[in-house]
Formats: C-alpha cells, structure tokens, sequence
C-alpha cells in the first residue's frame, strides 16, 4: 500500500494483558462491518448492538448502565443536558389532545417548555400544587397521558409523595415521570417508589466538577424504553463519549462528594437559621420544610441544595450583599466542587397556588471547600446585610 493509505489505515495493538480501571474512550461515527450481509443486517443486532456512533458507543454504554444499575430501572437513555431529558422524556409520550400534569414546583424551564411548545402542540397544560395529591383527582382525566413530579421542587424544596403519585396516576392510565436531580439515585429512588420514569440533570452531582452537560433517562418497562428510543433516533440525538467518561470519573466521587458537602449543610444551616435577616429556610432535612415528614420516610439523606428567604427588611439589599462575598460562587447549577449562591424569582413561576413570602429566594449549594472557609464568607454576607437592615430600620423610625 502506499504511503497516504498507510497513514488512513491503522493496525489495532493487542489488548492482550493490559487492563484498564477507567473506562476507555471509544469515539466513532462510522461503525465498521465486515462483509456485505452484516451491513445489510444491522438493525437485527437488537438493542445492545452497535451500527453508528449516535445510538451509543462503549463508553456511553457503560455510563448507562451504571445509572441503570444505581436507578433500579431497566434502561437508560443519555441526552446532552438534564433539560433535554426532560423534554425528550415529555415528547416521547404524548400527543395533540393529550393531558399534562405538571407540579407547580418544576424547574422553570419546563414551565416556560409546556407554555411555550407544549401547548402550541395541542397538548393540554395543567399546574398542580405538589403539596395536595387530594387536589390531583379532581384534575386527573382519560385524556392524561403523564404527571410529572419534582421532589423537592425547584428552588422551594417541597416533598412530593411519589407513592401516592404513582397510584393516582396508574389508576387512571398515565405514567408517572420524576425530576431527581436534587436527591441523586444515591439519596432517592422514585422507580422504587412507583415512578415510571426518572430523570437526572448528570451536570450536577453526577460530573461534579461544573465542566460538562449532560442528562439522563432511566425506565422501568420495555414498552417505555422503546417509546423512548425511537424518539431520540428520529430527533438525532446522542452524547459525546468524552463527556460520557468525565460523568463516569466524577460518579467514582460522588457518594463521598454528597456526604461531604450534606454534612457542611448541615453545620452551617444552624447559624443561618439563627441570622436576624433570615425569615426561614427551605431544606427536606429541617422540620418546617412542606414534605418533611415524607423526606423522613422515603429518603436516604439531603443533598447541599437549600434557599433562604430574608425578611422584608432585608431582601432588597440582599444583591449588594452577594458582592461581599469571596469563596461563594454567584453562578447557576449545583452538586460542583465549588459552592454556589444563585438569587431566584418565585412568584413568576407559580400558578397552581400563590406564593405567599418575598419573591426573592437565595438558592445555596455548598460544594467540598473547608466549613470554616464557607463560615466565614457567610458571616461576611450576613454582617453585611444585618447591618444594613439594621440602620435601614433605624432610619425609618427616627423619621
């Protein structure tokens, strides 16, 4: 062969006696076939088989598994963000005519997908307050297709009672679907707990590192996985196997990552909660959170996720305040190595049931940085606005 031919072609080395603890990186489009007859039968290989980089290589394979394994599930399904989990999780199943719904808790960008596309589809939206599962069969009909829980809900963390759910929704012929990623596999399991599907934002505690994208889906039943398959096929969706092994190393960590940054949590909420400018504080694991009691039964342990909500007095300087500080991150997502604040609106985002308390929610993850580095910054945060709503509130009464 010529020279440009022995560049294109490669020879494979022998993969005799050398082993690997990670998982290798297997990139490829094009999948190889070696006669004519395997090519034309290549949609016989089943599910496991490989016919084109899109449907899975082995890296993606062995991430799925792994969830699958964590999930108690039968299949799962990796999408590039845990947003297009969630919509690809929606599309696969429903239909014009058909009923959603939708915990009035979900992540905003769910609420703004159901408004925005959802309904231009013909599909009929409907917000349900997660806290009154009674509420549910009232709303509940033959047309409903899917319910789709958040526990804890986005940003004001109440406890959804997915048992109950499940009932509600298997008794009237719709799935039951589950947004994870707060609690992770490693502190819920909603498939255990009836769900028909469970979705993870792997951006988060997955990766943990803040440096990929992905999202995940995990079913329980052949009947859904296939629904499933075929939607990502005919929408042209897949991973890339390099992201695949960065979830596949951060998972290594992840249980001594959660524990870690659960128990900082913890220690730094009794100091918070103590804070004059602090109204409460929205977490499962405390007693005053909506859902308490069904985190006590069904969960495993709390994440490092929780939101403040200030007193009147305070929320307005609350952003000023953020300035102060210098190991706290102000940025989006959660379950990294670094801790993050993020200020959310809430009453936007409610329709189901008003919110009722000021609309700005400090939204906290506490990463794997030393307690006394993250006591500290909190303190200059709070001295800051304490001090602040002190002197404001002085004013007011000396006028």
């Amino acid at each position: 062969m010529s020279d440009w031919t022995d560049c294109v072609i490669s020879s494979e080395a022998s993969r005799d006696g050398f082993a690997s603890l990670g998982i290798p990186v297997y990139r490829a489009s094009t999948i190889p076939f070696p006669d004519a007859k395997s090519y034309q039968a290549r949609h016989e290989r089943g599910e496991d088989g490989y016919s084109y980089g899109l449907s899975g290589t082995p890296t993606s394979r062995s991430l799925a598994q792994k969830i699958t394994a964590l999930q108690q599930g039968l299949r799962t399904f990796l999408v590039p963000s845990g947003q297009a989990a969630i919509t690809v999780s929606i599309l696969s199943f429903v239909q014009a005519g058909d009923r959603i719904l939708i915990a009035d808790t979900v992540y905003p960008p769910l609420r703004d997908f159901a408004e925005r596309d959802l309904r231009r589809l013909g599909i009929d939206i409907t917000f349900y307050d997660p806290m009154a599962p009674d509420g549910l069969e009232r709303i509940i009909c033959d047309k409903t297709r899917l319910i789709w829980a958040e526990s804890p809900g986005s940003t004001t963390m109440e406890v959804q009672d997915m048992a109950r759910l499940a009932d509600i929704a298997h008794r009237h012929g719709a799935l039951l679907a589950c947004d994870n990623t707060w609690a992770t596999p490693l502190y819920f399991k909603p498939l255990a707990h009836g769900a028909d599907i469970v979705v993870e934002a792997l951006t988060k505690y997955f990766s943990g590192h803040s440096d990929v994208l992905m999202g995940s889906i995990t079913v329980r039943d052949q009947a859904a996985a296939a629904a499933i398959k075929g939607k990502l096929s005919r929408l042209g969706i897949g991973v890339s196997p390099d992201d695949c092994s960065l979830v596949l190393r951060g998972m290594e960590t992840m249980p001594i990552r959660l524990q870690y940054s659960s128990d900082i949590t913890k220690r730094l909420l009794s100091s918070i909660v103590e804070q004059p400018s602090v109204d409460r504080i929205l977490y499962p694991a405390l007693s005053t959170c909506p859902g308490h009691e069904i985190w006590k039964r069904d969960f495993k342990g709390a994440s490092s996720v929780f939101g403040i909500v200030f007193t009147s007095d305070a929320t307005p300087r609350v952003f000023a305040a953020l300035d102060e500080l210098k190991v706290f991150v102000i940025g989006a997502s959660w379950g990294g190595t670094r801790s993050l604040v993020a200020p959310m609106p809430v009453k936007a985002n409610r329709t189901a049931k008003p919110w009722n308390g000021e609309d700005l929610v400090l939204r906290v993850s506490i990463g794997v940085e030393s307690f006394a580095d993250l006591r500290d910054d909190l303190d200059r945060f709070f001295n800051y606005l304490n001090r602040r709503s002190i002197a404001a509130i002085q004013a007011t009464q000396s006028t």
